[in-house]
């Protein structure tokens, strides 16, 4: 009988969620998990023990040892660290945002093709069942509204709510709309924080279809919503509810007085985005399956996220010598 060939994995970054990265390699049947690294050695060597595995102290050593490392370090380490592993021969998931500015990205995207590696940036949501859900029935959006708000956490605030929170939705976006962004206007203020914790976003792209995108750390309720307008109908999700209402002329139930209209419900059931992410990287690096983010995607999401935060930046010039703020 054939054995499956296994992915030797290593996790780079043992916070919080290195440690889920830690958990799901350690039980995925397609992966090995070699070791963990983390500049915190006592942190590294506790996961270690939760997983069955080693805590190295060297991040190069690792890196002989592995096959494939995900790294779920700090933002700023995102670059210095994928582009060691890259050159070390090593396949990389890398956590969102891809790196700290576009050029360190764009040299990420480089060196992977150069390497001949595979550089996978982990948005989640392209995983999960809501954004199968939605980008079934909306093909071609012409008009987007996004809202992803939560209470203060000190986890994240080491970036912008744009680079933590924002950016999962304007990954989202990007991934529906085929067209290049022709324009952005921005307004943010930092609350809670050294940097912006409440941020929305204007974004006009070259193909007519405009998103609204609104983002905040610091609100005293959690609610994630999106709205989509186009020919196909209209579209509201409730993520929080795992539901979604379709207003449409080929689906559901008819909607009397409406000319021709339906309305269908749909409830999608949660499953594992983590597991699912990992199983798209192992059939990548094994098996030659197509990437489903990768490093241009992760570029491309990076680069509207730091275009946004130009723009709140400008905007906060603009009231400053308006003597609106201080």
């Amino acid at each position: 009988m054939k054995t499956e060939k296994l992915l030797d994995v290593a996790i780079a970054g043992t916070g919080h969620f290195g440690r889920y990265h830690a958990l799901q390699a350690a039980r995925h049947p397609r992966e090995r998990l070699v070791g963990l690294y983390d500049p915190d050695h006592g942190r590294a060597q506790s996961i270690a023990e939760e997983t069955g595995t080693s805590a190295f102290r060297n991040y190069g050593e690792l890196l002989e040892r592995c096959e494939a490392v995900i790294i779920a370090s700090p933002a700023e380490t995102h670059y210095q660290m994928t582009q060691q592993a890259l050159m070390a021969g090593c396949h990389v998931l890398v956590e969102k945002p891809l790196a700290a500015t576009k050029e360190e990205g764009a040299a990420l995207v480089r060196c992977a093709g150069e390497q001949g590696r595979i550089l996978q940036v982990g948005h989640l949501l392209r995983y999960s069942a809501e954004h199968q859900a939605i980008s079934a029935r909306m093909k071609q959006p012409l008009y987007i509204e996004a809202t992803r708000i939560a209470p203060y956490k000190e986890r994240g605030t080491d970036v912008s709510v744009v680079l933590d929170l924002m950016i999962h939705d304007l990954d989202f976006i990007l991934s529906l709309v085929d067209s290049p962004i022709l324009h952005i206007d921005a307004m943010g203020a930092a609350v809670s924080s050294a940097h912006e914790d409440i941020a929305n976003a204007r974004v006009r792209f070259a193909n007519g279809c405009v998103a609204s995108i609104t983002a905040s750390r610091i609100s005293l309720k959690t609610e994630r919503k999106m709205r989509l307008f186009s020919q196909e109908g209209y579209l509201s999700a409730d993520f929080m509810s795992r539901q979604l209402v379709f207003i449409n002329r080929h689906e559901g139930i008819p909607l009397p007085g409406s000319n021709g209209f339906r309305r269908q419900s749909v409830r999608w059931h949660d499953h594992d985005n983590l597991a699912a992410e990992h199983d798209a990287f192992v059939a990548s690096c094994l098996d030659g399956a197509p990437v489903m983010v990768d490093g241009q995607a992760g570029l491309r999401a990076l680069d509207a996220a730091l275009r946004v935060g130009e723009e709140i930046r400008a905007a906060q010039e603009l009231i400053r010598h308006a003597g609106l703020i201080d």
